[in-house]
């Protein structure tokens, strides 16, 4: 049974772009929370990019008292190991995210033009998504971030996929997704053959105008390489 489309927020950095971001919220918010983020990075006129901005479906979130929020997936504990991990609906959300990416490509973006990011359990999806995908895209960027699921589940992936440029920024005092979880993820990408460019704020559970000019300027090298 295919995955239910999500709706989206699109909005553009120039006229007729040939590269596509596609940028995913973090628990309980929505496409539009990233929106505002597209003037702040200050692309030069000569990149045009689409952003597309998904809004997660809204779901049962036990952390949450089992109260329905807008989710990539079930969330039991801030205790991040694998055990509180919702495997299902990882892979759901991952197939959603997949038929964002083919419709890019169905409109003439090809991979190598396509960046896949997120914040927070957005940026899970991101990396989960980017690194067991059909096809190799251009970068993944993980915001306050970490891998929802063992890296064993890509790698057989790895050979084709080692090579794909990581952005990995995490705030040092975030108190929701505990550093410690960015840096086991960090340390299993190295360990799995990756080479994530890590980046760390001093900040919570946030972005900061040094991370937005640090993405700026790691999107437009990842473009325009």
């Amino acid at each position: 049974m295919p995955a239910t489309p999500l709706d989206t927020v699109v909005q553009y950095s120039g006229e007729s772009p040939q590269h596509t971001i596609i940028w995913l919220h973090g628990l309980g918010a929505d496409g539009h929370d990233f929106a505002p983020i597209v003037p702040e990075l200050q692309l030069p006129a000569s990149l045009p990019i689409k952003f597309v901005f998904p809004h997660a479906p809204v779901r049962p979130i036990t952390l949450n008292a089992g109260m329905s929020m807008r989710g990539w997936y079930d969330l039991k504990s801030l205790e991040l190991d694998r055990s509180n991990q919702d495997p299902e609906g990882v892979q759901t959300s991952s197939n959603q995210i997949q038929q964002l990416i083919a419709a890019e490509l169905e409109q003439g973006i090809p991979a190598e033009n396509i960046i896949l990011a997120g914040f927070s359990q957005g940026g899970a999806i991101a990396l989960h998504s980017g690194l067991t995908g059909p096809v190799k895209l251009a970068g993944i960027m993980g915001l306050s971030t970490y891998l929802p699921l063992p890296p064993e589940k890509f790698s057989s992936l790895q050979a084709n996929y080692t090579d794909i440029p990581i952005f990995l920024g995490h705030g040092e005092f975030d108190d929701v997704v505990h550093i410690k979880y960015a840096e086991m993820s960090r340390d299993a990408l190295t360990q799995a053959g990756f080479a994530p460019e890590w980046h760390t704020y001093r900040v919570a559970h946030g972005v900061t105008p040094e991370e937005i000019r640090d993405l700026s300027a790691w999107i437009q090298r990842v473009f325009q390489a």
